[in-house]
């Protein structure tokens, strides 16, 4: 798909979509760091995004968040204008260390994000444990963030956001700094809860066999300023395997296009 035949699709997006960005540049002083962007998240669908640096990977999961408004163009959420963070929309760090609160254990995290929601006392314990669950961290409840491996706090990060119920997860290379094995365990338990829970999921990252693995679509955007350049469809059936799916010649193939596309701008 050619960038105005995607822009065209943007401005005709079908009703289960859920953020629309339509022309949309931002700045940063006189730096323009995204131009005339667009591209559309449908419910349910998993997104990744990969680009050289400079090519405003970050700024744009900004701008989805509503943390950032565009000079020109639009973001809309659900049909309306989005200009500022909404509680639907969450998102998931890189550097969990730092987003998860030290002096609270597991249960007291994920219920950060129901108190703030204004969930009764009462209801609270059987959403945290059903949560914990999801994320494999049963038996964990009352550890601290210190007590835990990098792996376990990345889950309770994902655990707290999930507690706010959204409607989009944005995550910004939540696993890369996490050892390969922890990672791909990661890997397939966040595409079994997008998978069950339906939610749409935006994920940044600059390892080109994740986006693979995870995305049923790869937006490829270009530096200076950062804009769309490709789209890559993902065919690869699900549920997918560690060993098998990235064996399969479509997924070789995805790898190398996605590599000569880097290549392009690395040299």
């Amino acid at each position: 798909m050619s960038l105005s035949e995607h822009a065209t699709s943007a401005m005709d997006a079908p009703r289960d979509t859920v953020l629309t960005v339509q022309e949309a540049s931002v700045r940063y002083g006189a730096t323009t760091v995204l131009k005339d962007l667009s591209l559309s998240l449908n419910r349910g669908e998993f997104v990744c995004v990969i680009g050289p640096s400079g090519s405003g990977k970050t700024t744009l999961l900004r701008l989805l968040a509503g943390l950032l408004t565009p000079v020109s163009g639009s973001v809309d959420f659900r049909g309306q204008p989005h200009r500022a963070p909404s509680r639907d929309i969450a998102i998931v760090f890189q550097d969990y260390t730092n987003a998860l609160l030290p002096w609270r254990d597991a249960e007291g995290n994920v219920s950060l994000a129901l108190e703030a929601a204004g969930v009764p006392r009462a209801e609270r314990r059987d959403q945290i444990h059903a949560l914990l669950r999801t994320v494999g961290l049963v038996g964990s409840e009352g550890k601290f963030p210190a007590e835990m491996s990098g792996g376990m706090q990345q889950r309770l990060q994902i655990a707290r956001c999930l507690a706010q119920k959204p409607d989009v997860l944005l995550m910004d290379e939540p696993f890369g700094a996490l050892d390969a094995m922890t990672r791909q365990k990661l890997q397939d338990e966040l595409l079994g809860i997008v998978a069950e829970s339906q939610v749409t999921a935006f994920f940044v990252t600059h390892d080109l066999e994740e986006a693979i693995y995870l995305g049923d679509r790869i937006i490829a955007l270009e530096p200076n300023p950062g804009r769309v350049s490709q789209i890559f469809d993902v065919p690869l059936p699900k549920p997918r395997n560690q060993l098998t799916t990235r064996e399969m010649p479509e997924f070789l193939r995805l790898r190398r296009q996605l590599f000569d596309f880097i290549e392009r701008y690395e040299q």
